[in-house]
């Protein structure tokens, strides 16, 4: 359907002295604190987790060594997504529009759309990830049971929790105590906590007080003292649960975005009505690789 003279009556009467509601500013590239961005130049993109090797045994004198064997574990999976929006104004109104040229208006209107869309499916794999989002190894991003040959490996709190003192340090052992596919420890650390923006005020007083949040104790702060979260918090203002928390990690290959086709825009007018057609488009996903790449609490 056109956007029609009817749907502009204002816009067509003199004395009109201010058009506003697509002014509005936005949060932009939210998503770049959470994922690492790559590119990609087909339908879909494919990573393999490899399990390396147990440990060592000892061997008796005069005893053969013990061989050990090597293989692939789980595939991560990306689908492109194509994400599109379109509008068309009527010829008449284009005619008739005495204030401004509607196709700019409604073009930074339409690249607004795509923009926050972008921001919204950024965020579903954390949202979802304790439901229905799956990493590769077909079990939900944030589980105390991802399989691996050598047991399981958590990337969640046993007990979910809200964001205080004891959930946050919690959260850093169990990245410490991480493991890969052969139960080698794998030295993991945290390195930015994500948050919504509900969370914002609890997170700077966790990470900046010199002391401890909440006690009448004369500790310092543990957490801030020993750097134990080098880059600080994020807000993003797409995640929707007010209780969820998250830790970016350092292990590598963790939460991907993969760029497909970037954002490009058409225009067309339609012979028979007249109509003119603008389209935005672009392709892309969000996933992740190693779940170990990121830690997540439900809150309680």
């Amino acid at each position: 359907m056109a956007i029609s003279r009817g749907q502009l009556v204002k816009e067509l009467e003199p004395g009109l002295n201010a058009l506003f509601g697509l002014e509005y500013k936005q949060y932009e590239n939210q998503h770049a604190e959470i994922y690492a961005t790559e590119t990609s130049d087909r339908a879909f993109e494919e990573e393999v987790m490899l399990s390396g090797f147990g440990q060592a045994q000892t061997k008796p004198e005069g005893s053969g060594v013990v061989f050990d064997n090597a293989q692939e574990t789980y595939t991560a999976r990306y689908t492109m997504e194509t994400v599109a929006l379109a509008f068309a104004i009527t010829e008449e109104a284009i005619e008739d529009n005495l204030y401004d040229r509607l196709a700019s208006r409604y073009t930074k209107a339409l690249a607004r759309s795509m923009a926050q869309t972008k921001q919204t499916k950024a965020v579903t794999p954390l949202v979802n990830g304790f439901t229905t989002f799956q990493s590769g190894d077909s079990t939900v991003l944030f589980s105390r049971s991802h399989p691996t040959i050598a047991g399981n490996v958590a990337n969640t709190l046993a007990t979910q929790a809200d964001l205080n003192e004891t959930s946050l340090e919690q959260s850093l052992i169990d990245i410490a105590e991480m493991t890969d596919e052969r139960g080698l420890l794998i030295a993991a650390k945290g390195l930015k906590l994500v948050i919504p923006s509900a969370l914002q005020f609890t997170a700077e007083r966790l990470m900046a007080s010199q002391g401890r949040t909440a006690t009448a104790d004369n500790d310092i702060n543990a957490i801030r003292s020993m750097g134990m979260v080098p880059q600080g918090y994020r807000v993003n203002n797409f995640l929707t649960d007010p209780d969820q928390f998250f830790i970016i990690t350092d292990v590598p290959n963790g939460m991907k975005y993969f760029d497909r086709s970037p954002i490009k825009t058409a225009m067309e007018g339609d012979f028979d009505t007249g109509n003119v057609r603008y389209k935005a488009r672009e392709r892309y996903v969000f996933g992740v690789s190693d779940y170990r790449g990121i830690y997540g609490s439900n809150g309680a």
